[in-house]
Order: structure tokens, then C-alpha cells, then sequence
């Protein structure tokens, strides 16, 4: 076949037909190699070249991967890896090469940088360091772009993540790794892509960058943490999901947290697990701002059986749920303080959490008192909850910017009052809603009466 003729593509209307190169493959491997042991590697690849763009033009697929193949060996056995790096380069990027000569590229060499799919093979000098690296970011531009070849490209990426913080560079790390947007990468299985955007995360957290370790997070599906087998993917996502929401000081998306942890089958078999999963739900459950969810969850929680071996925390939960004023310090308080999630974090995070507490039970107690008073006098009040003057109103006027509750404040009169002011429309409409009660119970009672006269 005349080498300056077609490439193996359609010339004329018809497809070129494949030519079957083995004989000559067969013959000029053998060659090669005796050239390569012989330590003639330039003589060995010039001669596999020369067959490789035989076999390429002519469409023999087979013995061009077997070419390929051989020409990475040959610089691997020699120890050359420059040449090997070159080698890659030259034969990935040749006009018109086929996809399955490529492929064999790559995986013929990933198993000499990587030992399993992510991790890279264990060195000992700068030198070999160096060499690791550089095969690896060779075959990661080789992969760039690639359908076929977007596995390798994501485990590449992840090894060359793992090279860079052995190294240190936890920033490195994270920006390589964000390259990659596995989740559209259909040839990856499903634990494969958690497993990848769970290693986002953390390198991303460890790079203090929590905005993209949320935006990361969004990536992962709750329902797919929620199937058989991908338990312990399951409560690696919601520790790291903690750090975040922990950083965010949001105590209401923290005890939901500890809580995915908790119903996790795998932790509800271990006594431990599950108590100390469920204490910190609790405790943070009693350091979140009052709203309809939280509530509900209070209630969830306290149905939940195995609330009652931890009783100290059960009381919790029920001092939150009754309608009652609460004292300040809880019973128990020492215990929630002395949680390793409360104290996670530093000092100055443990006394946050220890002010949000006394605010938690403070907002609780008015909301409590506004249930029962229209208005009371603020010494009152004060003493009630156990403030200061100037503490209760500054805690009151809270409430009311957050719309908790509905509250003016006399302070000439020292009174507080806390129902709203209705407009006439409102009395009148209440007032027709009394008599109306009223007269059916005026009803009522005269048919009973005369029910029972009826019966004598």
C-alpha cells in the first residue's frame, strides 16, 4: 500500500479497505526488540514508528495498538522517561489516530504512575517525584477533551490531587480537583462520583474555601446517600456538611446533620455511634432560632425510642416543648457543654454557642410569658427571667425585628405589652363571633330544658 495515499477514510464513495500489517508487525517487534535490549532505543523507536503510521493508514487497529504498546515498553524498560513522555505525546497527538491505539496509550502507562485507580505509586527520590508527576500531568493533557477516555482523565486528576497534598499544597490540590465535573461524566459508576465530589469537598473545606464547598455539596444527590451500600458515603458527606454549616455558625442546619448521621443504619448498630450522634442533634437542636421546622423536629426527635437511654437530654428536648419558663442555667447544661461537637471548633466557637444558649432560653421564656400577659410591668418580667433591665429589652427588640413576636414597650410606665392593637373591623368581627357563641349557647341550654320538662 503507497504510504503518501489515503488516510483510511472514505475516498471516492467507498471505504478504504483495512490492510493486515501482522506479518510485518510480527517480524519488526522482534527486531525492535532485540534493538532495545541491545540499548539502541532510538534505532528500536524510529523503526516502530516508521510501522505505526503503516498500520495507522492502513486501518490495522489490532497491530497499531500492539505498536503502540510496544514503543511505551521499550522506554519503560530502559528507564528513559523522557523519551516515554515524548513517546506518549508524539503517538496520542498523530493526524487521524485512531481512538483505540489511544486508549491503549493510556492505560498502558497509568499503571506505572498510579498503584489502584486513585492512588500514585509510592517514590523514594526527587528524581522519580518528579518523573511521577510529570507522566501523570502527560497523561491528563492527553486525556483533556476526550469522552472515552473521561475515567482515566478523573482518576488522573484525583492521584494528581493526592501528589499535591503529600506535597502540601492543599490549595493546588483543591483547584486541580475542581477541574473535573464528574457528574456529568456518564462512565463512571455512582459510587465512583460521590466517592470524587466527596474528595472535592474536604479539599476544598481544608482549603478554607467554604462558598465552593457548598456550591460542591449542591452536587450530590441526599436520595442516592439514602440507598443500600452507600452508608458510610452517607455520613463522610454529612461530617464534612457540618464543618461547613459549623464555620456558617447555623446550629439549625448542624442538628440536621448529626441527625442524617444518626438514622444511619450503620451508626444505629453501634451504641456509641448513634448516642453521640444523637446528643449533638439534641444540642443543637436547643442552640437553633425558633421556627416552624424546628419545632417539628423537636417533636420527631422526642418520639424517637432511644431518646430514652439518654435521659438528661430527653428532659431537654421536653423543657423545650412545654409551654413553661425554662431556668437559666439547664440542669444538664455542663453536660452539653462538655460535647465534642460543642467544643469543636475552638474557644471562641464553644463561647458562641455557650451565648446562643442563654439567648435560646431567654427567646423562649418571652415567648412563653407573651402567651400569657397582654401586658406586665418590666421589673416584672425581669424578674421572671432573671435579666437585667437593659439585657430584656435588648433581647426583647430582637424578637420583634425577627417578627418572633409582637411586643411595645412603655418605658415611662415600665410596661410591656404584647398583643397587637386590633382595628375596628377586627373588634367588631370578634364581637359578632362572642354573641353568635353566646346565642347558641342560650339555645342550647333552652332545648335541654325543655327536653327534661318534656320527660316529667
Amino acid at each position: 500500500m503507497d504510504e503518501g495515499g489515503h488516510s483510511g477514510r472514505a475516498a471516492g464513495g467507498q471505504l478504504e479497505e483495512k490492510v493486515d500489517l501482522t506479518p510485518e508487525t510480527d517480524a519488526k517487534l522482534e527486531q525492535s526488540a532485540q534493538l532495545a535490549k541491545g540499548g539502541s532505543l532510538n534505532e528500536a523507536l524510529a523503526m516502530l514508528a516508521a510501522l505505526e503510521k503503516r498500520c495507522r493508514v492502513g486501518n490495522d487497529t489490532v497491530n497499531l495498538v500492539r505498536v503502540c504498546e510496544a514503543s511505551l515498553q521499550y522506554c519503560k524498560d530502559a528507564g528513559d522517561n523522557e523519551s516515554l513522555v515524548t513517546t506518549l505525546q508524539t503517538l496520542s497527538t498523530r493526524r487521524s489516530q485512531k481512538t483505540q491505539a489511544v486508549r491503549a496509550l493510556v492505560q498502558k502507562a497509568i499503571p506505572w504512575c498510579l498503584n489502584d485507580q486513585y492512588t500514585p505509586c509510592p517514590v523514594s527520590t526527587d528524581e522519580e517525584k518528579a518523573d511521577r508527576e510529570k507522566l501523570v500531568v502527560t497523561l491528563r493533557d492527553i486525556t483533556d477533551g476526550k469522552l472515552f477516555l473521561e475515567a482515566e482523565r478523573a482518576r488522573l486528576t484525583r492521584a494528581l490531587a493526592t501528589i499535591k497534598e503529600e506535597e502540601g499544597d492543599i490549595a493546588g490540590a483543591a483547584d486541580v480537583l475542581q477541574e473535573v465535573h464528574v457528574e456529568t461524566y456518564g462512565s463512571l459508576s455512582k459510587k465512583e462520583k460521590v466517592e470524587f465530589i466527596l474528595e472535592q469537598m474536604r479539599l476544598t473545606l481544608g482549603k478554607k474555601d467554604y462558598v465552593r464547598a457548598a456550591i460542591v455539596a449542591g452536587k450530590v444527590s441526599r436520595k442516592q446517600l439514602s440507598e443500600e451500600n452507600m452508608e458510610d458515603y452517607k455520613v463522610k458527606f454529612y461530617t464534612l456538611l457540618a464543618e461547613s454549616h459549623r464555620h456558617d455558625k447555623d446550629a439549625f442546619m448542624l442538628a440536621k446533620d448529626y441527625h442524617a448521621i444518626y438514622s444511619t443504619p450503620c451508626i444505629l448498630k453501634e451504641e456509641s455511634s448513634w448516642m453521640s450522634a444523637l446528643q449533638s442533634t439534641v444540642l443543637f437542636l436547643a442552640l437553633s432560632p425558633y421556627s416552624n421546622e424546628q419545632q417539628d423536629m423537636l417533636n420527631r426527635v422526642n418520639e424517637d425510642g432511644n431518646l430514652e437511654k439518654l435521659p438528661s437530654f430527653q428532659k431537654t428536648i421536653q423543657l423545650l416543648l412545654k409551654k413553661e419558663i425554662i431556668n437559666y442555667p439547664l440542669v444538664n447544661q455542663q453536660e452539653l457543654e462538655t460535647l465534642p461537637a460543642f467544643l469543636e471548633g475552638g474557644a471562641d466557637l464553644a463561647a458562641f454557642w455557650r451565648e446562643s444558649l442563654h439567648r435560646r432560653i431567654i427567646q423562649h421564656n418571652v415567648r412563653i410569658i407573651s402567651n400569657y400577659y397582654q401586658r406586665i410591668h418590666g421589673a416584672r418580667l425581669a424578674q421572671l427571667l432573671g435579666l437585667d433591665a437593659t439585657r430584656l429589652e435588648k433581647e426583647i427588640a430582637a424578637m420583634v425585628s425577627d417578627g418572633t413576636v409582637y411586643a411595645k414597650i412603655d418605658r415611662p410606665k415600665d410596661i410591656v405589652r404584647f398583643s397587637a392593637p386590633k382595628n375596628p373591623e377586627a373588634v367588631l368581627s370578634d364581637w359578632a363571633s362572642d354573641i353568635d357563641k353566646l346565642l347558641h349557647l342560650v339555645e342550647t341550654t333552652t332545648h335541654l330544658i325543655n327536653k327534661e320538662n318534656m320527660t316529667k
